[in-house]
C-alpha cells in the first residue's frame, strides 16, 4: 500500500497548469523507481493470470499508452500493481507535438482534453529507456508484460505512413512483450482515415509481412538470454467515434491480417456529455468517465463480431472497481486506465484487479 494518501497529492497536483503536473508526476516517478521513494506509490499486484495472444498476463489491469511516452517510468509504475503496462506513442523521430497549452481538466465531468500530437523524444530515446527498465527481473515466473504503441510522425504524409510504423516496428520488435498499431488518435492530421476499409488493409498487410520477416530473424530479447526467433503479439488501437458498421469493417480486417488482438478505445472528439463545462469545446480527445459507455459499446460490438477467443483490451472511462468489471461484462479479456489513474490515484489498480478477480469468480 502507498504510504502517502494521494488526496493530498491530487489536490496538489490539481492546483498546477496540466501539463506541468503531468511533468512533475513523470519525473518524479522516473527518480524514485527502485529506489525507497517507490513506497509512496507502491500497491501490492493482485494475482489474477490470464491467457491472451500468446501471453500470460499476471493480472487483468493494466496501463494505457500515452502517460508514459517516452518509456521513463516503466518499473514505476509496474510497482502500482498493474499486470501490464503500455508505453508510447512513439514515432521514428522526435517531435514537440502541438502547441500549449494542449491538455485540460473538466473536473466535473472527471475528464481531461488532451491535444498532445504524439510528444515525443523519438524511436532511439525510447529504445534506450526500455532497455534501462529492469520490471522482468522481478516476479520472474509472471513478469509484468510491456507493451510498445507505435504512430506517425506529424510531418510524415498521410500516404507515407506506413513507412512509419514499419520503422517503428523493427525497432521495438525485439524489447516488446506486445506491440500496439496506434491508429486512432484524434491528435495526429488524418490519424483516424487509416482507420477506413482500404487505408487499414494496406497498413495491417504491410505490418502483417513485417512481422512474419521479423520472426523468422534470430533477435535479442530482454526477457531471455542471447538472440531468439519470437513472434510477437500486434494489437491494433481504434477509436470509440465508430459505427457497427465501420466497427464490423475493422474487425474483419484485423482478423484477415492476422492481428493477436485489439484495443477499445481510444480518446473520443464527441463532447455531447460535456457541453457547457469550462474548455469543454477545446479541441482534442475528450477522455474520462465520459467515454465509458461509448467504449463499452464498440467493445460489445467487437466481441460479437470476432467471436468469443478473439483479444480484446478494454479502455476508456474507467473511473472505478465498478467501472472496470462493465469492461469485462461487456466482452473485454483485460482493461486499461489512465484517466482514472489522474482522479483516483495508484490504489484504482488493486481495487479494479481485485473487482474484476471477484466477478470472474461469481460467474
Amino acid at each position: 500500500m502507498s504510504l502517502i494518501p494521494y488526496s493530498l497529492t491530487r489536490s496538489f497536483l490539481f492546483g498546477m497548469d496540466p501539463e506541468a503536473a503531468h511533468h512533475l508526476t513523470m519525473g518524479m516517478l522516473a527518480k524514485g523507481q527502485r529506489t525507497p521513494l517507490q513506497w509512496a506509490w507502491c500497491q501490492t499486484r493482485v494475482d489474477d493470470p490470464v491467457e491472451l495472444a500468446g501471453l500470460r498476463f499476471p493480472n487483468r489491469v493494466g496501463m494505457a499508452a500515452g502517460l508514459d511516452k517516452n518509456a521513463r517510468c516503466i518499473d514505476a509504475l509496474g510497482a502500482m500493481g498493474f499486470g501490464f503496462v503500455e508505453v508510447g506513442t512513439v514515432t521514428p523521430k522526435p517531435q514537440p507535438g502541438n502547441p500549449k497549452p494542449r491538455m485540460f481538466r473538466l473536473p466535473e465531468a472527471r475528464a481531461l482534453i488532451n491535444r498532445l500530437g504524439f510528444n515525443n523524444d523519438g524511436l532511439e530515446a525510447f529504445i534506450h529507456n526500455v532497455q534501462r527498465a529492469q520490471f522482468r527481473k522481478e516476479h520472474r515466473a509472471t513478469p509484468m508484460l510491456l507493451g510498445l504503441n507505435i504512430g506517425k510522425n506529424a510531418s510524415t504524409p498521410i500516404e507515407n505512413a506506413t513507412s512509419d510504423y514499419l520503422a517503428c516496428l523493427d525497432g521495438v520488435y525485439p524489447h516488446a512483450d506486445y506491440v500496439t498499431v496506434n491508429i486512432s488518435s484524434p491528435n495526429t492530421q488524418n490519424l483516424r482515415a487509416l482507420q477506413s476499409d482500404e487505408a487499414l488493409d494496406a497498413l495491417l498487410g504491410a505490418i502483417a509481412e513485417r512481422r512474419e520477416w521479423l520472426a523468422n530473424q534470430e533477435l535479442p530479447h530482454a526477457g531471455s538470454a542471447g538472440r531468439t526467433k519470437r513472434r510477437v503479439p500486434i494489437f491494433v488501437k481504434i477509436a470509440p467515434d465508430l459505427d457497427e458498421v465501420q466497427v464490423g469493417v475493422i474487425a474483419s480486417t484485423l482478423q484477415r491480417h492476422g492481428m493477436d488482438g485489439v484495443i477499445a478505445t481510444n480518446t473520443t472528439i464527441a463532447r455531447d456529455a460535456v457541453q457547457g463545462m469550462p474548455h469543454s469545446a477545446e479541441t482534442g480527445g475528450l477522455s474520462g468517465a465520459p467515454v465509458l459507455e461509448a467504449s463499452n459499446r464498440v467493445i460489445r460490438q467487437l466481441r460479437a463480431a470476432l467471436g468469443r477467443d478473439f483479444p480484446i483490451v478494454g479502455v476508456g472511462g474507467i473511473m472505478s472497481a465498478k467501472d472496470a468489471v462493465s469492461k469485462i461484462e461487456a466482452g473485454a479479456d483485460v482493461v486499461q486506465i489512465y484517466t482514472g489513474l489522474i482522479y483516483e490515484g495508484p490504489a484504482l489498480v488493486e481495487q479494479a484487479a481485485k473487482a474484476i478477480k471477484a466477478s470472474r469468480t461469481k460467474r
